[in-house]
């Protein structure tokens, strides 16, 4: 069977920075494989269309453009935020603000975002939003496992069940590989 819409496929995959030659990021050989629904937007999409048409068994890899995966950084992403925001009991939280600290915020509409403390100053903390792979061209390789027809349930719910996917137990986490 070839992916195409509403199977569920199941692959292994390495991803590095830029190239084949570039610093490993993530890499799912030797462990749980990734198992996703294709062609719902679980994944970039210029990742579904590379692998788009393969079978079980087939090995590939290819580069994505930033522009193509991430987007590349935007310059507004860089937020000044006031040292009052970091107040914790009437104390400044200095633990958390050490430059390259991922710190766990979310903005005025409720969206979860994870900000990286750039500097810290006096007048403020300048936090970047940006996505951790901005402006990253990304190298994967892929195996492909498996691959099956998705049961109509799971294309009503637009993800996986079973082994490998979501249990609704857990709360949402969609993985944007």
């Amino acid at each position: 069977m070839i992916i195409e819409k509403n199977t569920v496929v199941t692959l292994h995959y390495r991803l590095q920075e830029d190239d084949a030659s570039g610093a490993l990021v993530e890499e799912t050989y030797g462990s749980d494989p990734l198992v996703f629904l294709f062609g719902v937007g679980q994944m970039l999409p210029e990742f579904e269309s590379q692998i788009e048409g393969k079978k079980e068994g087939d090995s590939l890899s290819f580069g994505i453009k930033s522009e193509d995966a991430y987007g590349e950084e935007d310059p507004d992403a860089l937020v000044k935020l006031p040292l009052d925001t970091f107040m914790i009991d009437g104390r400044l939280a200095e633990e958390m603000l050490v430059v390259g600290n991922p710190i766990p915020m979310s903005d005025q509409y409720g969206n979860q975002l994870v900000g990286i403390v750039m500097e810290v100053g006096e007048d403020g903390v300048l936090i970047d939003f940006n996505h951790p792979m901005a402006g990253q061209d990304l190298f994967f390789s892929v195996t492909i496992e498996t691959v099956r027809q998705a049961t109509p349930e799971e294309i009503s719910h637009g993800h996986v069940h079973g082994p490998g996917g979501h249990d609704h137990g857990d709360g949402h986490h969609d993985h944007d590989h």
